[in-house]
């Protein structure tokens, strides 16, 4: 299960972020910035899988923006690695060539992606195809 997705850039500025487990105000921040300062300090050359306290943080750097998956600590890794390349691809198929001011000017059109890709934290849709043809149709209805 899916605790927590963020898109993190590289100044440490929250643009989205999506809980899936309550947790209070104080264990956000806490959790975000301990979050940043784990990946932002990882080599390179390493996995872009870290174990912290009782879940894995599962991340991609596209640009100058960090995806965190925050999961349980039993899901697989890969899975939510390619999930993260899927919201990738459907911000870049939306928006045409996708850059950090699309996502900060128009957040809530990346919330209804990720409503479209995760419910109740667990993956619901896994077809690029499918998730932008109904962010097209929310589109035609406003």
């Amino acid at each position: 299960m899916i605790h927590f997705f963020y898109l993190i850039n590289r100044l440490g500025r929250i643009r989205v972020a999506k809980y899936y487990v309550p947790y209070e105000d104080e264990e956000k921040r806490s959790l975000e910035s301990q979050t940043l300062r784990m990946i932002t300090k990882r080599p390179k050359d390493f996995t872009h899988f870290i174990e912290y306290k009782s879940m894995k943080l599962i991340f991609r750097r596209y640009a100058g923006l960090y995806f965190i998956v925050g999961v349980d600590y039993n899901d697989n890794e890969l899975a939510y690695l390619e999930v993260i390349h899927l919201f990738v691809e459907c911000l870049d198929d939306y928006f045409g060539t996708v850059c950090e001011l699309d996502v900060v000017y128009t957040f809530y059109k990346a919330y209804a992606i990720i409503d479209e890709i995760f419910l109740g934290g667990e993956i619901q849709e896994t077809s690029r195809s499918v998730v932008v043809s109904r962010l097209r149709d929310l589109d035609m209805e406003d």
